[in-house]
């Protein structure tokens, strides 16, 4: 079956050079897209979409969740908004809701949080574990994880766990835990922070974890300046996030390899903390990913379309920038040369917005401009 979508008023392809389209239509076969062109140019399909001058765009790419969790943080956040600062210490109490949580209860909340994703645009989406920090939970997240996504990253090393010598959980962490849960992950990510892993930490679990197929990510930099980024390129992991605070030596550390910025300006948002300097990264001439970061913690939303006007309005990033970050950035985060772009030959991902143009993204923050998604070639919302 075809589809032949026209009658689009702007079609964003977030390619390198970010081409916009106008008066565009696209169709899709089965899968994939097998032509782009002018609307007055498009060939017959077996059905259409008329999209009535509305801008289409990719799928977003969401290169980092925690969705696998039980429990709730609510009165933590309002005793940051009330003024204690942030620390990650809050995750043990989703440790211990999720541990609780029975299999059908974690995948239906996994369920429910990739519906709302779905319907603000997101088409590809990463998920970690990380809130069971048992051999047994850890893997049993990344179980149900792979049930919903083939980007499954295991983060086992997200805390250590209350009353534990860290460099015994470290040793857990790099051996019998990754051994269990690297049938069921893609990834594997350590959160290398003040109050989490220190740098000798970090590199124990992620050589242990490239040893055994996996690729790497790390967390780094949110807290305030340390070695996360630095590891992270050394190691050629294909991306560090959160890059709160960086030096100069970081970021030209990042400039000078292949590791994507992933930035996530929600939990800025979320815990009242200085946000990443988006322009000064590109600028420099580092791929830069937005991310959800979509947790119980430091930012409950799974936004995309949030975290383009948070960048636009806060990290210094134009309006085109931030949409192929949360595109085209994220598919470069995953390594994925499939997803992120409109092309021939690419996965079919397609949002249509309730709007002329990409910039209501920004423009309009808060408001549900989604009109209908393609994934995969796939009606999953369709049009009205």
């Amino acid at each position: 079956m075809s589809l032949l979508i026209d009658n689009i008023g702007e079609l964003a392809c977030c390619d390198t050079d970010f081409t916009v389209l106008t008066d565009a239509a696209v169709v899709v076969s089965g899968t994939t897209v097998e032509w782009i062109g002018p609307a007055a140019e498009a060939p017959a399909a077996d059905d259409r979409w008329d999209v009535a001058g509305r801008a289409v765009l990719p799928g977003f790419v969401d290169s980092h969740s925690h969705v696998v969790f039980a429990g709730d943080r609510s009165a933590e956040f309002a005793a940051r908004m009330a003024g204690r600062p942030y620390s990650a210490g809050g995750i043990a109490t989703t440790v211990a809701a999720t541990r609780r949580a029975t299999d059908e209860a974690l995948a239906a909340n996994v369920r429910h949080l990739l519906g709302q994703m779905t319907a603000q645009g997101t088409t590809t989406v990463e998920i970690k574990s990380g809130y069971g920090l048992t051999v047994e939970d850890e893997a049993r997240a990344l179980r149900i994880a792979r049930g919903f996504t083939g980007e499954t990253t295991y983060l086992g090393a997200h805390v250590v766990p209350p009353g534990a010598d860290a460099d015994e959980y470290t040793a857990l962490a790099a051996g019998p835990m990754l051994e269990a849960c690297a049938p069921y992950a893609r990834w594997a990510d350590v959160f290398c922070e003040r109050g989490a892993f220190d740098a000798d930490q970090a590199r124990t679990v992620l050589t242990a974890a490239a040893s055994a197929g996996l690729g790497l990510r790390v967390h780094g930099n949110q807290l305030g300046h340390g070695p996360g980024v630095a590891l992270a390129v050394e190691l050629g992991a294909a991306s560090v996030d959160h890059c709160t605070y960086l030096s100069d030596s970081d970021v030209d550390a990042l400039a000078g390899g292949d590791t994507v910025a992933t930035l996530l300006p929600g939990v800025e948002f979320s815990t009242r903390s200085p946000y990443p300097d988006a322009a000064r990264l590109i600028e420099a001439g580092v791929t830069v990913a937005l991310a959800s970061d979509c947790n119980p913690g430091s930012c409950f939303s799974s936004s995309m379309p949030l975290m383009i006007a948070l960048a636009v309005r806060e990290m210094g990033m134009t309006v085109e920038q931030a949409v192929w970050s949360a595109t085209a950035g994220g598919a470069r985060a995953l390594r994925r040369d499939d997803v992120g772009t409109v092309a021939v030959g690419k996965r079919a991902d397609l949002v249509v917005l309730d709007a002329p143009s990409h910039l209501h993204l920004a423009y309009r923050p808060g408001v549900p401009l989604v009109r209908a998604v393609l994934a995969g070639g796939e009606p999953v919302i369709p049009p009205a």
